[in-house]
């Protein structure tokens, strides 16, 4: 093992719990200490400290004396308790403490801050930080940020397989444990309804890569970690597209589109029970009872306080902003909304992040709507309750509540669409360019054309990077989630100018039917339009056939780097993942489908690059990968038009179906796909 940044940041970001003078790396690290780093409680046993946990590491880092930093705005989070970047003042506290990683000279003198700080704050503040400032850095863009589940994986896995694991973990060798087997959908029985959609919702991969996008997009932060090109027209987009994939889950499963939650006075019918217990302090994430109302949060211990009154006020200046085409900045200047820009500077507004044109004015909506929801169960701290899932950016996704409130968030934003005109016949064309046919097909012998398959996969992982105070060596749990086999586009292209032309080819997926099985009208399909990919295509005059796996996809990562293990990556030969890991997990680029066989509409555009083109892009370079959802680092976002198009805007009353939409336009074609899900269990080998 190599002494490199690498090596010592890694070490610093696991076993969080665990102090900083106990090996890490699975023992082959010592940080050695001088006494100031060590917190009161140990400093006094100091040369004790020394003689048990120096002898046996490969590496010895030592670290030198420094000036200790005020960390006196962390204390507004206990070292145990639940960190929730939704809570302002938890914000705030993540926003100095990352301005104060970022200054550091060098990464040396940064991995010192960063060893002194670590036992003496919050751990997932610390986590947070450290990752946000690590991405952002010039100087460390190539340590490898280790996914949630790697540091927190009580965040994901139902507690009772913990003690099996600690169990396991004390009475076998590394190489005679056995991997544990998690359960699926086991936070409810198969009588409540949205329990049919759990292993999407509660899919680790999804949690993953939400928690990994704000990583990449924090709301709140320096201006150089938060003001990004586009970014918030990204977290509309991103969301979105994910609510847009959690109905579709739903229709091909029986259930309903998701009913927006916008009235925050009533009755929340779902509950959400989610058994999981934080390993920090033992105290389980709170449930939601069935037919919970909001109140007014009132918890001084927390610093969170928040109103219904003032999120009224709140989400009506902004839909006021919207309905006139025009937002009021601080100064009190006036921004017109109505244009290509708009949906970027409402976005921030109603995120909000720190770069909302007026924050104090539109408010906390989106991010106070998170702590209100996440403490529905406890609002006034009567109870001495932690924070719910909804109210943590790491589990919110699990909750069915989520999708409702993202629902409403989505529907400010579409309101805002509809004022902009339907795009022009030569804003959607591409003259001379025609795509004559366009089929999927699995990659396999005889495969019949446009049938696609699905099935439960099970994966293994190593959770022992991630328990604190259990004995060294590996720690495994199995856990089964959707899959679905790979496949192939295949699009033959015509281009009848006499030169050769650059296009972008925008793959999409929509739903033909809803969940009784009626036909979707195109108004409600567009919003059901789905990206599968997006890519760059030099067309020479005459015929081209365009041929596409499904798994080079610029919207997802590979499996290898959404359940990536950084211990095991780091080893020589293996692959690198840095700042790439932003991305949706390949393994839900496809709906579930059903056992009989389920209709959807491929559709295959392809577009004048040179009006899509804001910068050349070579999609083979490091971290170009996934750019759909995650933009490009220190990039303009890769593509001039708007997020989500050609949906993303009303159509005229006369345009009935997806076929009348893309009649019109040679350059677009269609295919019905059928998606079949097979229900059996294979392992990942």
């Amino acid at each position: 093992m190599a002494l490199d940044n690498n090596t010592i940041f890694r070490g610093l970001l696991q076993k969080p719990y665990e102090p900083m003078f106990v090996p890490k790396s699975d023992g082959k690290i010592y940080y050695d200490l001088p006494d100031t780093y060590l917190t009161d409680e140990y400093r006094p046993f100091g040369p004790a400290i020394q003689n048990r946990f120096n002898g046996d590491a490969e590496i010895r880092v030592p670290f030198p004396s420094i000036t200790p930093p005020n960390l006196s705005f962390a204390d507004v989070v206990k070292r145990r308790d639940a960190f929730s970047v939704f809570n302002p003042a938890h914000r705030r506290a993540s926003s100095q403490l990352i301005q104060l990683f970022l200054d550091q000279p060098d990464p040396a003198r940064l991995s010192a801050v960063a060893a002194y700080v670590r036992d003496r704050i919050n751990a997932p503040l610390f986590q947070y930080a450290l990752s946000i400032a690590l991405i952002h850095r010039e100087d460390t863009r190539d340590v490898q940020i280790p996914s949630f589940l790697e540091l927190f994986p009580d965040r994901y896995v139902d507690p009772a397989v913990f003690p099996q694991l600690r169990e396991k973990g004390n009475l076998l060798e590394s190489g005679n444990r056995v991997a544990i087997d998690i359960p699926p959908n086991y936070t409810a029985s198969e009588r409540i309804e949205d329990q049919r959609v759990a292993y999407w919702r509660e899919d680790v991969g999804l949690s993953l890569h939400h928690w990994h996008w704000h990583l990449v997009y924090p709301a709140t932060g320096p201006d150089r970690v938060v003001r990004k090109d586009r970014r918030g027209e990204l977290f509309y987009h991103m969301h979105q597209q994910t609510i847009a994939r959690y109905n579709i889950e739903r229709y091909a499963n029986g259930l309903a589109k998701i009913r927006s939650y916008s009235q925050l006075r009533e009755t929340i019918p779902e509950a959400y029970f989610p058994k999981i217990v934080r390993s920090s302090d033992g105290r389980a994430y709170s449930p939601r009872y069935p037919d919970q109302v909001l109140k007014d949060v009132n918890r001084t211990a927390d610093e969170s306080n928040v109103r219904i009154s003032e999120m009224e006020v709140w989400i009506k200046r902004i839909l006021d902003a919207i309905d006139s085409g025009v937002a009021v900045k601080t100064n009190g200047d006036r921004v017109p909304l109505d244009n290509k820009d708009g949906i970027d500077i409402l976005a921030d507004m109603v995120e909000a992040s720190t770069i909302s044109i007026n924050f104090n004015f539109y408010g906390d909506y989106h991010q106070n709507g998170h702590v209100m929801l996440g403490y529905i169960h406890d609002p006034d701290n009567s109870y001495l309750e932690g924070v719910g899932v909804m109210g943590d950016l790491t589990t919110t996704m699990r909750d069915p509540i989520f999708y409702r409130w993202h629902q409403h968030i989505d529907e400010i934003f579409v309101r805002h669409k509809q004022r902009l005109p339907a795009y022009t016949h030569s804003e959607l064309d591409f003259s001379n360019i025609s795509i004559d046919s366009f089929e999927v097909q699995l990659n396999r012998q005889n495969a019949p054309k446009n049938v696609l398959l699905t099935f439960w996969q099970r994966t293994q992982f190593d959770l022992g990077t991630g328990l604190d105070f259990v004995p060294k060596g590996n720690l495994f749990v199995t856990f089964t989630h959707i899959q679905h086999a790979p496949f192939t586009y295949r699009i033959q292209a015509t281009n009848r100018a006499n030169t050769s032309k650059k296009g972008t080819v925008r793959l999409f997926l929509g739903p033909t039917v809803d969940h009784r099985r009626q036909v979707m009208p195109f108004s409600a399909q567009r919003r059901h339009m789905v990206e599968l990919d997006k890519f760059t295509v030099n067309l020479r005059p005459g015929s081209n056939s365009i041929v596409r796996r499904s798994d080079q996809s610029n919207l997802t990562i590979p499996y290898e780097q959404t359940f990536r293990n950084i211990a095991k990556s780091s080893q020589p030969g293996a692959d690198v993942f840095q700042f790439c890991n932003c991305g949706w997990p390949s393994h839900l680029l496809l709906p579930k489908g059903s056992a009989d066989g389920l209709g959807y509409d491929f559709f295959a555009m392809i577009s004048d690059y040179s009006q899509d083109r804001v910068e050349d892009i070579n999609e083979n370079e490091v971290c170009s990968d996934a750019h759909m959802f995650c933009g490009l680092r220190d990039r303009r976002y890769p593509d001039a038009r708007s997020m989500g198009y050609p949906f993303d805007r009303f159509t005229s009353e006369s345009v009935r179906s997806l076929q009348d939409f893309t009649s019109p336009y040679k350059n677009m074609a269609t295919t019905p796909v059928t998606i079949r899900f097979t229900n059996t269990v294979i392992a990942r080998t």
